[in-house]
């Protein structure tokens, strides 16, 4: 697995506008991202990957997820569900085009990545 360290998108205007009017007062992932930008920048994690094979996702997005599992105390499914499904998380993550997060097979504390197709 390969890794092209990339500066984290703009959050895209309709995400913007659409978690401010659900959260005005802004919940913990938005004023994370509010306040400090993209945490974890791609290029921190560059001499863990391989310069070849197949772009992994950005690892900087991934550990944002820990983070942010951690701070609401969330189990993997919970959190798998979170990047998917909650505005306030895609807010933080910029996460309006990337690839789907769900439990993997194998057990509880398992991540596996589908393709958006």
């Amino acid at each position: 697995m390969s890794m092209q360290p990339r500066p984290w998108p703009e959050i895209p205007e309709l995400t913007a506008r659409v978690a401010r009017a659900a959260f005005p007062k802004r919940t913990m992932a938005m004023r994370v991202r509010d306040a400090l930008g993209p945490l974890f920048a791609d290029a921190e994690f560059a001499g863990m990957f391989g310069v070849r094979g197949r772009p992994g996702l950005s690892p900087g997005q991934l550990a944002l997820v820990s983070v942010l599992q951690y701070a609401e105390n969330l189990s993997d499914r919970q959190a798998a569900d979170a990047v998917r499904g909650r505005i306030e998380w895609k807010y933080a993550l910029v996460r309006h085009e990337a690839p789907l997060f769900r439990a993997g097979v194998k057990g509880p504390r398992r991540w596996s990545v589908a393709a958006d197709r």
